[in-house]
């Protein structure tokens, strides 16, 4: 029987890698990633279709895989400008700037695999996009870039359900539905355009924050949807929650959360009064294994909570509950030395990782994500 955990409503949290950590171990060895990761990106290369883009098995879901794919690319260091793969980062984002509707969504909603998730594609391509203009001196391309961008944030502002959160589609098509993992793609895909200097409502980044520490239940995990009432104890989505660790430490909430669990005064709060962070933090510990082999939906975990672990580092586990004993803290030196170690190990010979039914350049583009994080080259991903 499928543990409860592992259940989660998304067409792309369906396949990867996941494992139970050593907590607090140092790291054996300095593992050397550079081949694994090359041979990758040049699967990735070889593979991309004449017009730029790239899709999952069947030709689904083009935008989100083309986004995913760029932003391997991105991570590698190249640039539109300059780079190993400075063909390919052209190419990909021509081909979006090509698809974007009239009222600013990216991608092609008459699309027949999209159709009904096109909010998936939207927020990846937001967060491949604004990587992407940094670099951009081409100034006729880039004022294009801004107006894509800017076009696309208004879209995930009107898009956005009463309650804070996305779903699959628009609030207006989908009936004001929402669920998690569409409202974390559309959250990060925001910051990074607001990083890129594109204006980004306030409110809307709030609504979002109020609408994920709601679907927090006491026991510290996100809940799939808001739609059937309150975050209840059992209903709690694992990947979910580590995606929303991501979110939070990528917007400043692990600085602030950290100073609150170490006052100057007084107690630091406990249970439901700590930072939503902080709760986040310790259920993924108690609830997310990883690099010992393969559960559902753990593409989608891993992608997130390899990014999450990365902010989080080596030290600052042990600031948000001082007095952790070594041995129980959970650490990226140890986070990266099991699961590097894994993925090499699950690397086909062409350089392609193979999974779920969504395909192998989502598994590959995912892989080479979490593989490159240490590069440190994109800002959405600094500690």
């Amino acid at each position: 029987m499928m543990n409860r955990r592992t259940l989660l409503l998304s067409p792309f949290a369906l396949a990867g890698l996941s494992a139970v950590p050593s907590f607090g171990e140092e790291p054996r060895k300095k593992i050397d990633v550079d081949t694994t990761v090359d041979k990758g990106l040049e699967w990735l290369k070889r593979n991309q279709a004449a017009d730029g883009h790239w899709d999952a098995n069947g030709g689904q879901y083009p935008t989100t895989m083309t986004a995913l794919a760029g932003m391997a690319f991105l991570m590698e260091g190249s640039t539109l400008k300059e780079g190993k793969y400075s063909d390919q980062l052209v190419k990909a984002v021509n081909w979006f700037l090509l698809r974007q509707q009239g009222n600013g969504l990216l991608g092609n909603p008459n699309n027949n695999t999209e159709a009904q998730r096109y909010m998936y594609g939207h927020g990846f391509g937001m967060l491949f996009l604004s990587c992407s203009i940094g670099e951009e001196e081409d100034k006729d391309r880039r004022k294009k870039l801004e107006k894509v961008l800017a076009k696309a944030a208004q879209f995930s502002t009107d898009a956005q359900t009463d309650k804070g959160g996305w779903g699959y589609v628009s609030a207006k098509d989908g009936s004001n539905f929402d669920e998690g993992s569409t409202t974390i793609t559309q959250v990060q895909g925001l910051r990074a355009a607001r990083n890129a200097g594109v204006p980004v409502k306030k409110q809307t980044i709030d609504k979002s924050v109020d609408y994920l520490t709601k679907c927090t239940t006491p026991k510290g995990g996100i809940i799939y949807s808001l739609a059937n009432g309150a975050a209840v104890a059992g209903q709690e989505r694992p990947p979910l929650t580590a995606a929303a660790i991501a979110c939070a430490i990528g917007s400043g909430e692990l600085t602030r959360a950290i100073e609150i669990m170490n006052p100057a005064q007084g107690e630091a709060p406990k249970g439901a009064a700590r930072p939503p962070v902080v709760r986040w933090i310790e259920y993924c510990k108690e609830n997310i294994p990883f690099a010992k082999g393969r559960v559902a939906h753990d593409e989608y975990q891993s992608y997130y909570y390899s990014q999450a672990m990365y902010m989080l580092g080596d030290d600052r586990y042990s600031m948000l509950f001082p007095g952790t004993n070594k041995a129980n803290a959970i650490t990226w030196s140890a986070y990266r030395e099991a699961m590097y170690d894994y993925l090499k190990t699950q690397q086909n010979p062409d350089g392609s990782w193979t999974s779920g039914y969504i395909g192998t350049v989502f598994s590959s583009a995912v892989n080479l994500c979490i593989l490159q994080l240490e590069k440190g080259i994109l800002p959405i991903y600094h500690r």
